[in-house]
């Protein structure tokens, strides 16, 4: 059974043209390629500038800064779609659009917008989204990376890492430290160019997987900006985080659901064609209540992706739900691909078959833009409010 049905919701006439259209893409530009990419850990940052030109690089943004004007419905789906044939492509397109993009979108002056939206909606620029550091992690509020006013700018010094699209990206948008640490209003926004002197990206990571995507350290030295740079408040930069992250979460949990749905595809057509003593091994219940399993964990990932999409749409407030799906789908990506290389057996072991990929890249989705355990965490505080 294909998981295109995925979440029984008809939803719009625009959901399926682009469920359709980036499948096209998919099969297309990336089945081909994701093999030497993932081998190479190649960025192909030429793909995203042809997402560009399928208008999916600005799926969020209004069509007045150029872009599509879409919500996260269409979003979500796109993502799956990228990710069910290569979930390093879902990922890095996922960062340009809800983290980076989506920041200037949400806090940027009308100046800002205009000057940066229609170059990263058109997929001619590629964003990156600067928080994590090397002795932070899930601690942002502790960052070291600092910037100091310095007559009409400021002066940055220290470092990022883990940041996708960090080499490539035309555009990071950074949290840098502007007052104490831990103080929920110590952190600040800008907007830097790549090119900006003092700005430079530091070694890329060795990955387990999603090897396609560019995962690079940043690396900030006397980098002096303009206050025109700045975006929004000072000290507004923490929360502004959190509330770009909440949308982040739903990009997470769709790439979940596609990683989750290519290695499912991958071992159904499998089981229906390896024959073991003399009929097909998805006739042995052993193998047929696997994919039951997983096609139950996959329907309930992506209607819970859905739904915190649909309200996110309507303009609620999505820190609960965004954090169940990230949370529920990013550990079914991970169940789903081990049991999709257990159907395989020895031949899920090897590179010749997708899942082995599928499964490399699924355990990503626990840890970026927040750990199961923070998801775990964000839950149990809001369920437990007074």
């Amino acid at each position: 059974m294909d998981t295109s049905s995925t979440a029984e919701n008809p939803g719009s006439g625009i959901r399926s043209l682009i469920e359709q259209s980036v499948r096209d893409f998919a099969a297309r530009e990336l089945k081909p390629n994701m093999n030497q990419w993932d081998e190479a850990q190649f960025f192909p940052k030429d793909v995203f500038h042809k997402l560009g030109e399928l208008g999916v690089m600005g799926m969020l943004v209004p069509e007045e800064f150029g872009g599509a004007g879409l919500g996260y419905d269409e979003y979500v789906t796109a993502i799956i779609e990228l990710s069910k044939v290569d979930p390093s492509i879902g990922l890095s397109m996922a960062a340009h659009n809800s983290l980076c993009t989506n920041h200037i979108l949400m806090f940027g002056s009308e100046e800002q917008k205009k000057n940066y939206l229609p170059q990263l909606a058109s997929g001619k620029w590629l964003g990156a989204w600067g928080l994590t550091e090397p002795n932070t992690g899930s601690d942002a509020g502790n960052m070291r990376t600092v910037a100091v006013r310095e007559g009409d700018g400021w002066l940055i010094n220290g470092s990022k890492n883990f940041i996708t699209n960090g080499k490539s990206g035309d555009l990071t948008v950074l949290i840098a430290r502007t007052g104490e640490p831990g103080d929920k209003h110590g952190a600040t926004a800008f907007i830097i160019p790549q090119g900006t002197p003092g700005f430079t990206a530091g070694r890329k990571e060795n990955k387990l997987g999603m090897r396609a995507s560019e995962t690079v350290e940043l690396i900030f030295q006397d980098c002096f900006i303009s206050d025109s740079q700045r975006m929004g408040e000072v000290g507004d930069g923490f929360i502004q985080s959190l509330k770009v992250l909440d949308g982040g979460r739903i990009s997470i949990a769709a790439l979940g659901v596609g990683t989750a749905m290519g290695a499912y595809e991958a071992a159904l057509a499998y089981s229906k064609e390896r024959k073991q003593f003399g009929k097909a091994i998805c006739d042995f219940q052993a193998i047929a209540f696997k994919l039951a399993d997983m096609y139950t964990d996959i329907q309930a990932s992506s209607l819970l992706t859905y739904h915190a999409a649909a309200l996110k749409d309507q303009g609620e407030k999505v820190t609960l739900p965004s954090a169940v799906a990230k949370y529920h789908a990013s550990e079914t990506a991970v169940r789903v691909a081990n049991e999709a290389v257990q159907i395989f057996g020895g031949y899920g072991f090897t590179k010749d078959y997708p899942v082995e990929k599928f499964y490399r890249d699924s355990k990503l989705c626990t840890i970026g833009e927040g750990t199961s355990e923070i998801q775990k965490m964000v839950i149990s505080k809001e369920i437990l409010r007074d």
